[in-house]
């Protein structure tokens, strides 16, 4: 008999226009990783919010049985008392407050209405050693890294006495050595008895620690899959995800960059908050027209800090060297400066820095393009809803319309929303910051293709990216940077893992 400790039978959720969940089915075994894949909008993260009551009973169709027991939570708090445990892909920490703190906000260690800090202090730690991580439970949470972040999500489920912890996207913020770590920490904590239920892109991750997978397409359950016994691989998933097998993950390009157009030398960079560390030593490198040059390197390289000082200085101090772009030196003092002179760049991270979430599709796209559409210091409304139609309709952009939320978005739209904004600002450079992160297969593939077309209409692109997979088949050409320097530049012909590798690990033995 099967040993199932969650089961979720026909889930049906609509939104104003949208029916996101469609007769979903979900069976969850005891003392298992069970893996939930789809694409963005396929309804993974609003099935498991009607599981932990983020949708409470009511707003939804179906039954949720937990341990055989039909179960009507009204709020997060109902599914906690079940022992039913969500970390949500934007952790809910407060940085301000102490890891301990943070550990049993709502559920503090108290008497008689006051709090037992020596219990606090000493629960926390306990809690903490359940996830191997070792530090000072009176430390601020926002003087620890984002792994170490994540770990403490999972101790304060942890010391809620749970049996099921749902985990949406955990890693997609993590360097490969978080991500190892956090997933050593889910076989470990099956062993103990806890079943997970794991929202990721990351199809390796889900092959290398699932028990089962579940297919979610358009808000209905495709299949689900039994890791252990069926013949299950990356392709055969991306199959039932998409709907259609995918033979080439990137868009084939035949593409014969021009002359030289952007360059930057001598470029040096410290870091913003502390003068005496220099974070970019003499970086140069060039960019053709119609060309993407990727920069690859491990996580802490200076890829992302290279790319902020470039865009007008958005990042560091006492920077100094030269930009020319088309043969003439550009005096670049802010972000402003930086548009003007056709450079554009698109955050690694679009909900804190790329978008307004809060605000429409429409005045995001707007937002950095008010002169192309104003007159006289005033909006041309009926302009700029043409405009941002046009952008959308060109990107693709999945919306209901430009008047809709950013925030309702999927990954995969908001990302193109991100893109939409810069291509109308008209850039000659686009420095693109991690492009893909944190969406599914498909709209991958999408995003793809649209930097393959821009490339073809003469754009020049620089392409960073944790992913050295996206790097390889996207990218032209390839700098690879270690420490804050150049360690390599490798042509599309010379470009492998091992190259990179050794580039990487030629360099730090100059050091």
């Amino acid at each position: 008999m099967e040993n199932i400790i969650l089961e979720m039978r026909d889930i049906t959720k609509r939104f104003p226009g949208v029916c996101a969940l469609d007769h979903v089915n979900l069976k969850v075994k005891k003392n298992q990783i069970h893996a939930l894949v789809g694409e963005n909008g396929a309804g993974k993260s609003t099935l498991m919010n009607v599981l932990s009551g983020v949708w409470p009973f009511g707003t939804y169709e179906g039954k949720i049985l937990f341990d055989g027991e039909e179960c009507r939570f009204r709020d997060i708090s109902d599914s906690e008392k079940k022992g039913i445990a969500i970390i949500h892909q934007e952790l809910a920490l407060i940085p301000e407050l102490s890891i301990a703190e943070n550990i049993f906000l709502g559920n503090e260690r108290a008497r008689r209405g006051v709090v037992d800090w020596n219990r606090t202090v000493k629960e926390a730690k306990k809690a903490l050693e359940a996830v191997h991580l070792q530090e000072d439970p009176g430390m601020k949470i926002k003087n620890i890294g984002i792994g170490k972040q994540q770990l403490v999500e999972i101790a304060k489920a942890l010391s809620r006495d749970i049996s099921v912890l749902i985990l949406d996207e955990p890693t997609a913020a993590l360097n490969e050595t978080d991500s190892e770590n956090l997933l050593d920490l889910l076989l470990e904590l099956k062993k103990e008895g806890i079943t997970s239920i794991l929202i990721s892109h990351k199809l390796n991750e889900i092959s290398a620690v699932a028990d089962e997978i579940t297919i979610l397409r358009d808000g209905k359950t495709i299949e689900t899959l039994d890791n252990r016994s069926d013949e299950v691989s990356e392709e055969r998933i991306i199959k039932g995800m998409v709907g259609r097998k995918m033979s080439d993950r990137y868009p084939k390009r035949e593409n014969t960059p021009g002359e030289i157009c952007f360059e930057v030398k001598n470029w040096n960079v410290y870091h913003q908050r502390d003068a005496g560390r220099q974070v970019i030593r003499d970086v140069s490198f060039y960019v053709r027209k119609g060309e993407i040059v990727g920069f690859a390197g491990l996580m802490g390289a200076g890829r992302t800090e290279l790319a902020m000082s470039i865009f007008g200085k958005a990042w560091g101090q006492k920077i100094s060297g030269e930009i020319i772009k088309d043969g003439r030196r550009l005096k670049i003092n802010n972000v402003s400066d930086a548009i003007d002179e056709g450079i554009v760049y698109v955050t690694e991270d679009r909900k804190e820095a790329g978008l307004i979430l809060i605000d429409s599709i429409m005045h995001n796209i707007s937002l950095p393009n008010l002169k192309s559409i104003s007159e006289n210091m005033i909006i041309d409304e009926g302009k700029e809803g043409r405009e941002t139609r046009n952008y959308c309709r060109k990107l693709n952009v999945k919306a209901s319309s430009v008047t809709q939320s950013t925030g309702n978005l999927s990954g995969g739209n908001q990302q193109k929303v991100v893109l939409a904004k810069w291509i109308m600002a008209g850039p000659d450079i686009l420095i693109l910051d991690e492009p893909t992160r944190g969406i599914d297969i498909g709209a991958k593939y999408e995003i793809y293709c649209i930097i393959s077309r821009l490339a073809k209409e003469g754009k020049s692109i620089l392409l960073i990216s944790s992913e050295l997979p996206e790097v390889l088949g996207m990218s032209d050409r390839i700098y690879v940077i270690s420490e804050g320097r150049i360690a390599g530049e490798l042509s599309k012909e010379e470009a492998s893992q091992e190259s990179v590798m050794k580039c990487i690990m030629r360099s730090n033995r100059e050091e």
